[in-house]
Formats: structure tokens, sequence, C-alpha cells
């Protein structure tokens, strides 16, 4: 019996060891696979980043894109080549862009941190320019060339960073809109580029900017942001002035000095469901260089200008559902980047044809800048002023139309206009009747119409009207221009007017 029970037992034991043998050397479990969750917590769109409690938001558009008698997609053709109105201009333009924007929050005990950017990758038609040789040629605008468009986008490939930013406890660190702007910026109700009578940096300023939250749609901010890219015109010394600069807008040789303070921005906001109600106001400094090639040159004093802004929007109004009103206001001195706003350029020259005996043709320019000045003399600001707005209704569901347009002056003082009217250069230019007035105000009327017949892909036309309603009068004996292939000849000086088409298609996501 005592036998039989040990050889049990034994037989058991080596069971146990064998089915122990046998578990090791099962794979081991694998972990639970951590699928991406939805985020709630701030919209449609969020998603947990897998092992941690960031969300993330991926978004963007592709857009489509052609411009007629523009002035490379942005603006009407106003300057340059455009300008001219002759057979170096483009009456074609063609662009297409990849958009790409990346927006992560993260609750904390101090808020929520935020991180966002937006990238951009265009693909945009360049120009042609004469070349003033014998054979006319002409040279086209390639990537890396003096092509440059006026949204940061070479001709050709271009890569664009247009926002780049971090918000942490109501501030605002990097590259966003800047805190002047109306939230609509450049864009009341128009894709059309080229509206004056407000600030506008659709591509974001650098800033360092504290917001609060008063609750009820009511914020206010504080902002320093660096003006470099953004918000300068010109400071022409006025002792640089030449023929060629003046018919091409420019009264002088830009003299700016480098930077040493940024724009003070201040912004009181209320945002409520019947529309918004927004007052801006900006100081910035102009700072010019030296006299001459030597610091022993000397300079003239620095000078704060200013802006101010007021901006209104009415939401859902009688004429039907979604429809709405949005207007706005500036006025500046020594600060002109906020209402001829960064998308525009600060020189126009437009040209004409004439039935006049012996004028070769029309011609209209005019010059934008902070301030001006001559060696050995102190800064004169430079006031413009102006407005813009649009009216959007809805048709349907899938159907929308805006009319918009704008209106700015810009203003030179009587000590300014001596400067510029009394130079050497300007008495060799006049012509009979001639008469000097380097003031200007510039109009735009536009209308847009857009089909989306499905979520998310819009098709759209836009049409715009731009005048120039220069203040010169008389003739001028114009010395010539081989970049727009314009002879030297009598030309009267008079108001020009601009058209251009846009067509659009984008999708976005």
């Amino acid at each position: 019996m005592n036998t039989i029970k040990s050889l049990v037992l034994g037989s058991a034991a080596v069971l146990v060891a064998m089915s122990g043998a046998q578990a090791a050397d099962l794979p081991i479990k694998a972990k639970a696979v951590e699928y991406v969750k939805v985020c709630s917590l701030y919209g449609a769109g969020f998603y947990y980043i897998p092992g941690t409690d960031t969300c993330i938001k991926l978004g963007g558009y592709l857009r489509a894109e052609a411009s007629f008698a523009s002035n490379g997609q942005y603006n009407n053709a106003v300057n340059g080549v455009a300008g001219g109105m002759n057979r170096q201009s483009n009456y074609y333009y063609s662009r297409a862009r990849q958009d790409i924007n990346i927006d992560t929050r993260t609750a904390t005990e101090y808020g929520v941190v935020r991180t966002y950017a937006d990238l951009t990758f265009t693909w945009t038609s360049g120009t042609y320019a004469g070349s003033g040789s014998a054979t006319g040629a002409t040279a086209y605008s390639t990537a890396g060339a003096p092509g440059a468009q006026a949204d940061g986008n070479i001709a050709q490939g271009g890569v664009g960073v247009y926002y780049a930013f971090i918000q942490f406890a109501g501030f605002t660190m990097g590259k966003a809109v800047s805190q002047f702007d109306a939230p609509w910026t450049n864009y009341p109700g128009n894709n059309f580029d080229g509206l004056w009578g407000g600030g506008g940096t659709v591509t974001g300023v650098n800033q360092f900017t504290y917001t609060a939250d008063f609750g009820s749609g009511i914020t206010a901010a504080i902002s320093a942001q660096d003006a470099t890219q953004y918000y300068q015109t010109n400071l022409w010394n006025v002792s640089g002035i030449t023929a060629a600069s003046i018919i091409g807008g420019a009264y002088g040789t830009n003299s700016y000095g480098g930077n040493v303070a940024p724009d003070i921005v201040g912004m009181v906001r209320v945002d409520q469901a019947w529309g918004l109600f927004q007052a801006s106001f900006a100081a910035h400094d102009n700072h010019t260089g030296y006299y001459g090639a030597s610091e022993t040159s000397g300079h003239p004093a620095d000078k704060w200008g200013w802006a101010a802004q007021l901006a209104l929007s009415i939401k859902n109004i009688p004429t039907g559902p979604g429809d709405s009103i949005s207007i706005q206001g500036v006025y500046t001195n020594g600060a002109s980047r906020y209402n001829d706003q960064s998308l525009n350029p600060t020189t126009y020259a437009i040209y004409g044809g004439s039935s006049t005996a012996g004028v070769y043709g029309t011609l209209g320019f005019g010059g934008v800048s902070d301030s001006v000045f001559v060696t050995g003399g102190e800064q004169q600001l430079t006031t413009t002023y102006g407005f813009r707005g649009a009216y959007t209704h809805n048709w349907s569901p899938t159907w929308n139309s805006a009319i918009y347009g704008s209106w700015a002056a810009v203003s030179y003082n009587n000590t300014a206009k001596g400067l510029i009217c009394g130079s050497a250069a300007m008495a060799g230019l006049a012509g009979a009747g001639f008469t000097c007035n380097p003031d200007f105000n510039i109009s735009s009327l536009g209308l847009i119409t857009r089909w989306t017949p499905v979520k998310n892909l819009t098709f759209s036309a836009d049409v715009a009207w731009t005048n120039l309603d220069q203040k010169y009068s008389g003739n001028i004996a114009y010395p010539g221009s081989a970049t727009v292939s314009k002879p030297a000849a009598v030309y009267q000086l008079k108001d020009q007017n601009s058209v251009s088409l846009l067509l659009r298609a984008q999708r976005n996501f």
C-alpha cells in the first residue's frame, strides 16, 4: 500500500513540474491596445494623443485659384509690371495651396495650455519684367528671385508659417493675428486681398499678449508686437528722391533703423449673439537710420505714431437667416500700416492710354509712408484714415453673396509736401499745367458669390474694382521705365482704375 501511495504522489509531482515548465514556455500576454479616443472637451475634431492627456486637432484646406488682371492673386493691378497695363503684364495668374493647422490643448491647474501652428505650401505664378535691352528681352520671376508675393510666398514654390503660438493663463506668445485686427481681419465678406480701411495680419505677427476675459463675451487685451515685418510702410529721406522713384510712387530713400521698440496695442471687445463691437489702439515708434552712409552724418529723432480703430458686426439681420453686416473705420498718424493692411502695396503706379494730341499716355501714382524727412531735418508724420465693410446675404443653405468695399485717404502735412514738391527731381518732371500734391485717396468695390454644394467644399467668384484718386494734375515729362517697357514721353496725370476677377475652389478639412 505504501508503495502504491509513493508511486501516485511521485507521478503527481512529475506532472506538476511538467505543467510548470510548459507554462513558462507560453508567450506573455500582450498589453491592451491604446485606441485613439475622442476628446469632447474642446469641440468637434479633437482626439487624445495616445498615452497622454493632451488633445489634438488636425485641419486645414486645399485651395486652387486663378485671377485675371490682378497683381498676383492678392490685389488689383496697381503697381509694378501689373500696373503697366501692357504686354509685360500677366492677365492671368494661378495658385495652388495646401494649408495644414495643428491645434493641441491640455488641461492644467492653471487653465488650458494651447499650442497652434498653421503652415502652408504654395505654388504661385510669377510675372515678367522688361530688361530694357534693344531686343526687348524679359525676365521671369522665379523662386528665390525678386518676385516675392505680399503674403510671404515667393513666385513658384513657397513655404509659409502663418501662425505659431502658445496660449497659457491668458497669455499669447508667438505668431498670431494682431490684437488690433477685427476678427474678420481683411475679409468682412470678400476673398479679394486689397481692401484698405483697417489693420490686417492674416498671416500673423510675433507678439506677447495678455488677454483678460470678463465673461459674457467681454474681453480686453494688451500686446507688444513686432512691427518689423508687417507694420512698417516707408520712412523716406526726401534728399534721395529721383524722377524714377517718384513715378514709381516712392518719395526718397527708405531709411529704417533697427527695431528698438515693439508696437504697443490695446483692444476691448464685446462678442455676443447679436454681433460684435471692438475698439483698438496702437502706438508705433518711427526709428530711422542715418542721414548718410556714416553714423557721423546724424539722424532725426524718433517719433511715435499711433492708430485707432472701431469695428462693428451685426448678425442675423432681418434680410435673412445668417445675413450680416460688418464695418470698421481707422485713423492713423505715423502708423499707416494700421490702415494700409499688410497685403496691400505701399506704392502705386497705374498707366492708361490717351487720345490727347502730344500725350503718349496717362499715369496715376502715389506712395504711402509713416514719415518723410530731409537730411538735417525732423520726421514729418503721415496721416491716413479710412473704412471698409461688407453686407453678406444667404440666398439658400448652399449659396451666398456679399457686396463689400473700402475707402481711404493718405495726407501729407504742408512741410512734407514742401519737401516732396520742392525737390529738384519733381521740378524735372513738371510739364504743362503741372501741380504737385502727393495726397491721394484709394477706394475699392466688389461683389463675391459662393456656392457650397457639399459641406466644406466651396466655389467662389470675386470681382473687385479699385480707383486711385490721385491729386496731381497736368502733364509730366516722363523719363521712361525699362522695367515696365514705358517710353520717355509726355504723360498726363490722371485718376486710374483697375478691375480684377478671382476664381477659387477650396476644400476645408
